[in-house]
């Protein structure tokens, strides 16, 4: 069982040179999320040359392509994410954007080349049912909060995520299980996380009146001081969360004044509240929001708070996880593997997808660094790009061998968050807020509202 390391071998060998040299040309063209125009074309390109079909997002960069056993089975689908990140200190960043690849996406997208070859070949193939969905998405990195919120309000999209949206859009229906497997720094081959934080999204807008600095200051409201209180009064509340549910706040200002000589007018913050469980997020984003009113009103500013259920926290599933884990022992040694124990506070939409199908998110070797900062780089692509498809290519074999009867148990013993699309859909919806918070009613009297 799940001895296929021979055939996989032999199959990704001729494809080898191309997912590295993949890795080499996405690197050099970062672009950030619902503007990976670049890798979406090229692994397009690439899958078309391969003999798939490509069927592409249309107005946001990304796509989805089966492949076809001919044998009836489930439906696995295996995710890679095509967005870069902004560290304009990274000495390899774009001098212009910022952009850079400091996170290793693009060696997913190398990697995904390679899988996809290597399903095609006979001895391969022919062992496997059902259907396999090769899905490249944009927008998993959760930044620059105020230009995916244009693209919401011109129609463009309707979630922020990419894999959010991209279930908003249909291009999941029919999927049983789905994995994908992400770059890191860990010194073991291939690490199980025991799952990570899940967060809102926060776009913050103080609102004050400008006036002369120098001459009449006296009739403004500094938008930049209120906002100033609100970023200390956050920070007072953080020894009032609880060490177990891993509240993150982290607010930037993204505007802070247009002319040194005018009171500030408009201040623009972006955010996230990030926690362990949903229940601990909304609870942590009331203070906050109360803390932001609170902020404006002290300065007799206003505030538009607005909210969106950024991603749910990752609990993969834990057959898979065993599973995944079972197969690299096999592959690698128990030496190179690793079920870790630690909860992780970062956030991925792969946590929305696990809250809706059986899903799987390890970590593979072979970046060095820091995620998010200027030291990080793909040291040893041959892990990060080689070995990952490998691995991939033989978790799909076992979920698909023998009529996919892994994935059929998988998917009957499944615990989901929720039991069908429409019921995630639903409760996400009913999480967005958009709001002023403070309604001045007369002199000496004001109402303010924080929550929905």
């Amino acid at each position: 069982m799940y001895d296929f390391s021979s055939l996989i071998d032999a199959a990704l060998l001729p494809y080898t040179q191309i997912m590295l040299k993949a890795e080499r040309d996405l690197w050099a063209h970062p672009q950030t999320g619902y503007r990976e125009w670049y890798a979406s074309n090229y692994l397009k390109e690439h899958f078309e040359k391969l003999g798939y079909q490509p069927v592409m997002a249309g107005n946001i960069p990304g796509f989805y392509a089966d492949f076809h056993t001919g044998r009836p089975g489930p439906m696995i689908a295996i995710f890679v994410e095509m967005d870069s990140l902004i560290c304009a200190n990274h000495p390899k960043s774009d001098p212009q954007s910022g952009y850079v690849h400091a996170c290793g996406h693009h060696a997913q997208c190398a990697a995904l080349l390679g899988i996809a070859a290597a399903v095609l070949a006979p001895e391969i193939r022919d062992r496997l049912s059902g259907t396999v969905r090769f899905i490249a998405v944009p927008a998993e990195e959760l930044l620059e909060l105020g230009y995916r919120k244009k693209l919401k309000e011109q129609g463009i999209i309707k979630y922020f995520g990419g894999k959010v949206e991209f279930l908003y859009r249909g291009y999941l229906d029919g999927v049983d299980a789905a994995f994908m497997v992400h770059s890191s720094c860990s010194n073991k081959l291939l690490t199980f996380p025991v799952g990570s934080n899940g967060c809102f999204s926060k776009n913050i807008t103080y609102h004050g009146k400008s006036a002369h600095a120098g001459g009449e200051p006296q009739n403004g409201i500094n938008a930049l001081y209120a906002a100033n209180l609100g970023l200390h009064a956050i920070n007072a509340l953080r020894e009032t969360f609880v060490d177990d549910d891993h509240i993150r706040v982290h607010p930037i200002i993204t505007a802070g004044g247009s002319a040194v000589n005018a009171i500030p007018e408009t201040v623009a913050m972006e955010s996230y509240v990030r926690g362990a469980t949903l229940e601990s997020i909304v609870s942590a984003n009331e203070k906050i929001n109360r803390a932001i009113a609170a902020s404006a009103l002290a300065l007799g500013a206003n505030v538009t708070i607005s909210d969106l259920m950024g991603y749910f926290p990752l609990k993969p599933n834990e057959e898979m996880k065993q599973l995944g884990y079972e197969i690299a022992r096999r592959l690698y040694g128990a030496d190179q593997v690793e079920l870790s124990a630690t909860w992780d506070t970062g956030c991925t939409d792969m946590g929305d997808i696990a809250s809706v199908m059986p899903a799987l998110h390890p970590y593979i070797a072979g970046a060095v660094g820091h995620g998010h900062g200027a030291d990080y780089d793909i040291q040893d692509p041959h892990k990060a790009v080689v070995e990952s498809a490998r691995f991939q290519t033989a978790f799909l074999c076992a979920l698909l061998e023998n009529g996919g009867s892994e994935t059929i148990k998988i998917k009957q013993n499944a615990k989901l968050l929720f039991s069908s699309y429409a019921d995630y859909f639903r409760t996400v919806d009913a999480l967005e807020m958009e709001q002023e918070a403070i309604n001045y009613i007369r002199d000496g009297e004001a109402h303010v509202r924080w929550k929905k």
